[in-house]
């Protein structure tokens, strides 16, 4: 016989699905002969019937993939969705440009490797946007001769 009020039934007391409802096979003519609602409720205390537990969705895979991506794998063009500046934006890219710059030309200004009014031209150049990267910024000082001369050991900044 089937089991499809039944399971109806159950599924409803216990408020999960009618694939989530277990009915014990060996209390299989009690549970058919069960038709009112206070019976099922009944079953479902003595424990003839049950609702599973919910399946989930197994996390393992994605640890080894977020493991992999890590180690730098996964990375190449067939993985990447978007254009570079969606994966870092223009924004984000200035900030760590513009960060390092800064700090390299008050590490030249403290250690007296450029005057004070050279480091306040560079760094409104900066500001500007001439400087592409901090190997940008030192080939200008470099070329245009800023680094102060001091008498004894040179030293680089």
């Amino acid at each position: 016989m089937s089991l499809k009020s039944q399971r109806r039934l159950a599924a409803e007391i216990l408020s999960v699905g009618e694939s989530r409802v277990w009915v014990d096979p060996e209390r299989f003519e009690d549970v058919s002969s069960a038709i009112t609602r206070r019976e099922i409720e009944h079953l479902i205390k003595d424990g003839a019937i049950k609702a599973k537990p919910v399946k989930g969705v197994s996390r393992g895979r994605a640890r080894v993939k977020h493991l992999k991506r890590k180690q730098g794998r996964r990375r190449g063009p067939g993985s990447r969705e978007g254009p570079a500046k969606a994966r870092t934006p223009k924004k984000r890219r200035w900030t760590a440009t513009i960060r390092a710059i800064r700090k390299t030309l008050q590490q030249l200004r403290d250690s007296k490797s450029i005057t004070p009014s050279t480091y306040r031209m560079l760094y409104t150049m900066a500001k500007g946007g001439v400087f592409r990267s901090r190997s940008q910024l030192l080939q200008h000082i470099k070329s245009s001769g800023l680094i102060v001369r001091r008498r004894g050991a040179l030293r680089r900044g």
